[in-house]
C-alpha cells in the first residue's frame, strides 16, 4: 500500500482547538476503533475549520510542519499492516 501524502490528525485528548501545518487535511476524529470516517477538510483561504463530524477546530499555523501540531501528539499514527 502507498504511504499516505494527505496528513492526518487526531482528537484523543478531546482538544478544543488543535493548530496544524497545513490547510488540506484528514481528520479522523480519534484513534481507531474510536474514529469517525475520515473526512478530507481543505482551509482554502480561511485560516480556521471545524471538523463536521467531531466539531474539532483546526487552526492553521505556518510555523508548523506537515506533522506537526499544538498541541503536541494530534498526529494520526497508521499501523503498519
Amino acid at each position: 500500500m502507498a504511504g499516505h501524502s494527505i496528513p492526518h490528525f487526531q482528537n484523543d485528548g478531546g482538544h478544543r482547538v488543535i493548530e496544524i501545518g497545513v490547510k488540506e487535511f484528514m481528520c479522523t476524529g480519534a484513534s481507531v476503533p474510536y474514529d469517525h470516517p475520515h473526512i478530507f477538510i481543505d482551509m482554502g483561504d480561511e485560516n480556521e475549520k471545524v471538523c463536521s463530524y467531531c466539531s474539532t477546530l483546526y487552526r492553521y499555523n505556518p510555523a508548523l510542519k506537515a506533522d506537526e501540531t499544538v498541541p503536541p501528539g494530534c498526529t494520526f499514527l497508521f499501523d503498519a499492516a
